[in-house]
């Protein structure tokens, strides 16, 4: 019934019987009449609709209307970590919910060509074993690379494996990161996920749970530009009055916005002074500038300075 009906495309009980035909499957209306009145009792909707003297059966709820199925597929297909073959594979399985033509539908509507994806097949037994050591609070170790000159996969510090306790996944900038305790630094830092290698679940139990619980989750993720590092710093901007809304998506609604003038408003924001955030403002075009502190200013000139093109 999932397959072969939807809100436009119904079964007589003939049509019914000859497709159970089809599976070797013996039945008699009563028989049928009893299965799908299991099948409503259990949660999938069987709707019956009289024509004229025929009376057609079909599916009626499923687990996802096709509008929900194209709102994943829209985010599967922009998430840079799940690589071109998992994405055909997941986008698949999504398909399976919808009736065979929603399906041929659906399918001339995806384009998964183009896209920029993660080369890490991985990824998924990465993500597995990092909630594997959460939901048993356990340690990790795992190798992190990153791309050298010629394309190739390099491993940091060495090829030395890194320990850490994780805490937390986050998604940011259409990428997976983790959030964990660094028992070399003894300070919470993120990992790229889909850069990590030959993750392992330790038997040693996790550390910085106060120093993890002790941070305002939204405003750890919203502090970190793309989660780039740096060092924090309540930082003043200057702004045109128009940037209020740009701030306010950035920064939250908690930020408050003082008015200089009839034209600008002050803003002081905790934040990772990375070249990520500097560039950040940079694009902004001078409708937000940096007031304070010093050292941040003079970062920013330093960037200026720098020559972008040969």
């Amino acid at each position: 019934m999932q397959e072969q009906t939807d809100d436009t495309h119904a079964l007589t009980m003939p049509q019914i019987i000859a497709e159970l035909a089809k599976y070797d499957i013996e039945a008699q209306r009563k028989s049928i009449y009893d299965d799908l009145a299991a099948l409503d009792d259990f949660g999938i909707e069987i709707i019956k609709e009289m024509d004229g003297f025929r009376t057609y059966y079909h599916c009626g709820n499923r687990d996802f209307e096709i509008a929900e199925i194209k709102i994943l597929v829209d985010a599967i297909q922009s998430s840079k970590f799940i690589s071109q073959k998992k994405t055909e594979d997941l986008i698949h399985k999504l398909e399976k919910s919808l009736s065979n033509y929603d399906a041929k539908l659906f399918d001339r509507e995806v384009k998964v060509a183009g896209r920029v994806k993660s080369m890490n097949e991985s990824i998924y037994y990465t993500v597995d074993a990092i909630h594997t050591a959460i939901s048993e609070n356990k340690s990790i170790t795992f190798k992190y690379f990153s791309w050298n000159i010629k394309g190739e996969e390099e491993y940091r510090r060495g090829g030395a494996d890194y320990e850490v306790s994780p805490w937390a996944l986050h998604f940011d900038d259409e990428r997976y990161y983790l959030i964990a305790y660094d028992h070399q630094h003894k300070e919470l830092r993120h990992y790229r996920v889909d850069k990590m290698r030959k993750v392992v679940v330790t038997d040693a139990n996790r550390k910085g749970k106060t120093l993890f619980n002790s941070q305002d989750r939204a405003k750890y993720n919203e502090q970190y530009f793309r989660m780039y590092g740096g060092e924090f710093a309540k930082v003043t901007l200057r702004c045109k009055n128009e940037m209020a809304n740009v701030i306010i998506d950035q920064f939250g609604t908690d930020v408050r916005l003082v008015p200089v003038d009839d034209e600008h408003f002050e803003v002081r924001v905790n934040v990772a002074v990375s070249s990520q955030f500097l560039a950040w403002v940079i694009a902004l075009e001078g409708n937000a500038k940096i007031v304070g502190p010093d050292n941040v200013k003079k970062a920013m000139q330093d960037l200026i300075k720098k020559k972008y093109v040969e």
